[in-house]
């Protein structure tokens, strides 16, 4: 009897320690942070997801083709080489022009969808 509660008290303490494992959350960082798994609150709300633009946009006029594609895939461009190949390729944009209007206008032709385009555009200024 004292062996098979051992072995339940074990089961119970595994059982714990992974549950707890699932509620680590990871950041864009890469910093782990622990979820809070105190309320029922708290774990019906989902994980926030990361934010679409970047902290500081790049010149689509200065920058080089592998900045510009790395900005990209930072927001979550797929295929960010590709688009960055298109941005270089259709330079220079007017400074005046801040919503990269003429950019969009070119990209259309590829028609990367609404998403794709404003990932670009977020990553981007003249």
């Amino acid at each position: 009897m004292r062996a098979t509660s051992k072995v339940l008290m074990l089961v119970a303490l595994a059982t714990a320690l992974l549950a707890s494992a699932c509620g680590a959350t990871t950041d864009v960082a890469g910093a782990s942070k622990q979820a809070v798994s105190g309320s029922a609150t708290a774990a019906a709300t989902p994980a926030a997801a990361p934010a679409a633009s970047p902290a500081v946009r790049i010149s689509a006029n200065t920058a080089t083709e592998k900045d510009i594609a790395a900005a990209l895939g930072a927001v979550g461009v797929a295929n960010p080489g590709r688009w960055a190949e298109e941005v270089v390729e259709y330079r220079p944009y007017d400074a005046a022009d801040v919503k990269l209007d003429r950019l969009r206008q070119k990209l259309a032709k590829y028609k990367p969808g609404d998403d794709t385009m404003n990932k670009i555009l977020s990553a981007l200024k003249p």
